[in-house]
């Protein structure tokens, strides 16, 4: 068993036709050659993932799924954008290379980006890895380690000031939580006004740093050295 992250074959309904795909790439990454092969990572709850294979380079093709969607939800050029530009300041994103906007090519947006080779968690920890206690710790704090380094990124000097709104972060998010309440309430629902008092009474005052916040940091999000599997390597 590979103990690094494998394709398979393209599942049903999610195709791509790679006579599109490959003439956009040779038109916006130089020195690409020969046909591409076109396969799918079976992990992953959102977006599809695809790996793009080259003769002599690979890349990974991230979509959002097939059907109707949120409109602020899949965002690819959001994505594409903080890989690119988080990168300055965290070594740790893959190299995005282009994002296309023409949805007429497959359906939908999509960009593509480097493919870091490596192992990924998807569940539990592989046996052929035969961690001992101290190599599982040295694992976990080794990805406790990475969020805080994401955490400590000056994301205003890798050009992301604008990404979001620190200042009243906290209070948008409280009023937030009670306004889906009533709007989501039932006739048998209490009324969840003590807990609203309580939380508006003990709300923190803005902190005077902002971080990047990762929504979704966990081992299957994390890729980690083949060579050494307690490094993270992406």
């Amino acid at each position: 068993m590979a103990l690094t992250d494998q394709s398979t074959k393209i599942r049903v309904g999610e195709e791509l036709d790679a006579s599109l795909i490959d003439p956009y790439l040779k038109a916006h990454i130089p020195g690409l050659s020969g046909s591409p092969e076109i396969s799918q990572f079976p992990g992953g709850a959102s977006n599809l993932t695809y790996l793009i294979r080259y003769p002599e380079q690979e890349f990974v093709l991230r979509r959002p799924p097939f059907g109707s969607k949120a409109k602020s939800a899949h965002d690819m050029g959001r994505e594409y954008r903080i890989l690119n530009q988080l990168s300055d300041g965290f070594p740790y994103c893959p190299k995005a290379y282009a994002h296309c906007t023409d949805e007429t090519l497959i359906g939908s947006e999509f960009y593509v980006m480097e493919r870091v080779k490596g192992i990924i968690l998807r569940s539990e920890l592989p046996p052929e890895l035969n961690f001992d206690t101290q190599q599982t710790t040295a694992l976990c704090k080794n990805f406790i380690d990475k969020l805080v380094e994401l955490h400590q990124v000056d994301y205003a000097a890798c050009g992301l000031a604008d990404l979001g709104k620190p200042q009243g972060y906290v209070e948008r998010q409280i009023s937030g939580w009670s306004d889906r309440y009533e709007k989501a309430r039932t006739p048998d629902a209490p009324s969840w006004e003590s807990v609203r008092s309580w939380l508006k009474e003990k709300m923190p005052a803005n902190s005077p740093v902002s971080s990047i916040v990762h929504n979704d940091y966990r081992f299957d999000n994390v890729i980690l050295d083949p060579d050494q599997p307690m490094q993270i390597i992406g």
